[in-house]
């Protein structure tokens, strides 16, 4: 039986990647310490020609790339899904989904993904197509996204003036390097505003950011030079349910803004932009199909991710998924013992995790 050796994933994910991986009989996790090797380690535990490689994201692992190539070894990447979590993943807060990819990544425009294979070729069934449409209906009445780690919270917002929301994101995200040219978020603030220059602009910084544990962070008086507001810590549907127009690099708030009728203004290459649903800077030219609302969640939410039931940790589908987020939010909102127990859960891992970054 073939081995199957998983690189870039931090021991943290060990646990919970595997339900995920039915196919998989063992696992072998490369996790040399200090400066050894990824590739020896790895051909000293067996990886050969009849191996399988999982590698997290678009972690750079030049030396094993290569050596798969090579010897025609079949590589993977791993990321998470679209309905991530009641939680942050930079919390390391467990995935109710997550996406394995044979081609590549969703957000690296620089080659063919699984999704933008589906998008470009799949002939999306009556069923398809009408699942999808109830699927999003059900997210937009249940108000859920990928973290939902926000309250509902009801904005007073200017009733004559466009609304017009700038999300922020991980500036050192693989997304942002690789389907946007590294551009900043004040460089996005910007942008959005000389193209709505009367609106009223919010922005919102990207979750990972506010707690702390990641790039992208934005001084409020510098970032109210270029927008009207800005808008912490409520839930993304909050501002959606408000707004007319999303401006993004390339984040997942576009297409969540798609899926509820708002028009959208890409400045990077979202995997959701080039298929005639968003005004977009960036032209991807193997992306030749126009499609609808409910083919791009199809592929997107249906085909492409993998579910997993937290309680039984058996695959799932989607619509299981939502119920599971909604029961998650429920109890954050309900019970003080159990917000408490993540709020300390979450501080000491943030902790944790500030540590290991000066220790290196």
């Amino acid at each position: 039986m073939p081995k199957t050796f998983l690189f870039g994933f931090s021991t943290w994910k060990h646990p919970f990647i595997k339900p995920f991986l039915k196919e998989v009989h063992t696992f072998h996790f490369i996790n040399p310490l200090f400066s050894q090797s990824y590739l020896k380690k790895a051909v000293h535990q067996g990886l050969n020609s009849e191996s399988v490689i999982y590698i997290w994201g678009k972690k750079p692992f030049d030396e094993v790339e290569r050596y798969a190539n090579e010897h025609g070894i079949l590589i993977y990447r791993v990321e998470d899904g679209f309905l991530r979590s009641v939680g942050l993943g930079s919390d390391l807060t467990q995935p109710y989904s997550l996406v394995v990819d044979s081609r590549g990544i969703y957000f690296d425009p620089s080659c063919e993904s699984d999704l933008e294979y589906l998008l470009n070729h799949h002939e999306f069934t009556e069923v398809e197509l009408d699942r999808a449409e109830k699927l999003c209906a059900q997210i937009i009445s249940k108000k859920l996204s990928k973290y939902n780690n926000y309250d509902n919270v009801l904005l007073d917002l200017p009733k004559a003036q466009k609304i017009v929301l700038v999300p922020g994101q991980v500036e050192d995200d693989a997304s942002i390097r690789l389907g946007a040219n590294s551009m900043t978020n004040l460089e996005l603030l910007k942008r959005a505003r000389q193209n709505a220059p009367d609106a009223y602009v919010i922005y919102k910084p990207h979750p990972d950011v506010l707690a702390g544990n990641r790039v992208g962070h934005i001084r409020e008086e510098e970032a109210l030079r270029y927008c009207d507001r800005v808008v912490t810590e409520v839930s993304l549907d909050s501002v959606l349910t408000l707004c007319d127009e999303v401006h993004t690099l390339t984040s997942l708030v576009g297409f969540e803004a798609i899926i509820r009728g708002i028009k959208v203004y890409t400045y990077g290459l979202p995997f959701y932009a080039g298929w005639g649903l968003s005004e977009d800077a960036m032209v991807c030219t193997r992306r030749q199909r126009t499609l609808s609302v409910n083919a791009l969640s199809a592929a997107t939410l249906l085909l492409y991710p993998r579910y997993l039931d937290p309680k039984t940790l058996d695959i799932c589908e989607v619509e299981e998924i939502l119920a599971g987020l909604e029961e998650e939010r429920f109890k954050m909102g309900a019970s003080w013992a159990h917000r408490n127990k993540i709020k300390i859960r979450n501080f000491v891992s943030r902790k944790g995790q500030l540590l290991l970054r000066l220790l290196k």
